[in-house]
């Protein structure tokens, strides 16, 4: 290669051979890359096509089938309790007053069923097309119609303060662990999954239950809602209503005796 071309005052002259250089090199990685994505693609999906593969399941689908399974092993968990239960009281060396206290335990931890008079609450989405149904109101956002997790909580959280002396929501009884989470418009509830209309069933004062739901804030927030965009809302008295005890399993970190 000459060194003329970097000396001060030379203006080199294009060679016409190299002008094209870059276009080729660039249309040659072109079709490199194109060819390293269909192979990493047909080996990614090992000769399926990756959108329509069957066995690659949505998160909702697996979602499902892990509550599915759940809900199986706390038959099976329930019934081992039994069980348990059965042989225990055939080998019971306790006295009258400790298998009344152990009743009184058992019942205040919620693993007793309850029978008495109740309120139930069940709240439900809007129709998927509501518009505003009073004037003022601004058109309403997706998430304007759909029940959320801050609902739930505060239906469950007024019936206590009202005296509630123990809640089912859907079909499981609450314990002193129990979390209401929502994620998108399904509930998880003690590793099972549900989807509205939800329903929250209270045992106790019928009144007292009444009157601690129209004096919550939240839920006087969440009626806006219900005048204005038809989200669900009803509260139905129950004469006598059985929630049956908690049989999921309960993992334990502290506990203090309760005098």
């Amino acid at each position: 290669m000459s060194n003329s071309a970097d000396s001060p005052g030379t203006v080199s002259t294009p060679d016409p051979g190299r002008g094209f250089r870059p276009v080729r090199l660039l249309t040659a990685s072109a079709f490199a890359l194109a060819g390293l994505l269909f192979v990493t693609s047909f080996h990614t999906a090992r000769g399926t096509d990756i959108r329509t593969d069957a066995s690659l399941l949505k998160l909702s689908d697996l979602i499902q089938e892990r509550s599915r399974d759940n809900g199986e092993r706390e038959e099976a968990n329930a019934a081992l309790r039994q069980d348990v239960e059965v042989l225990a009281e055939r080998d019971n060396g306790s006295t009258r007053a400790e298998e009344d206290r152990l009743t009184d335990l058992e019942r205040a931890a919620g693993a007793e069923a309850l029978v008495g008079r109740a309120v139930s609450v069940t709240l439900d989405d809007a129709p998927p097309d509501a518009s505003a149904k009073l004037p003022g109101y601004p058109d309403p956002q997706p998430d304007d119609l759909v029940i959320h997790q801050q609902d739930l909580q505060a239906v469950v959280n007024a019936l206590w303060r009202g005296g509630a002396e123990g809640i089912q929501v859907m079909d499981q009884r609450l314990i002193s662990t129990s979390a209401v989470r929502c994620v998108g418009n399904t509930l998880i509830l003690q590793g099972r999954v549900y989807s509205p209309p939800y329903r929250v069933t209270a045992v106790g004062d019928p009144e007292t239950l009444r009157q601690a739901l129209r004096d919550s804030p939240a839920i006087q927030t969440y009626l806006a809602y219900v005048d204005g965009y038809g989200l669900g809302w009803e509260v139905v008295e129950n004469d006598s209503v059985t929630l049956p005890g908690y049989s999921g399993t309960v993992e334990m970190h502290h506990a203090e005796p309760v005098e």
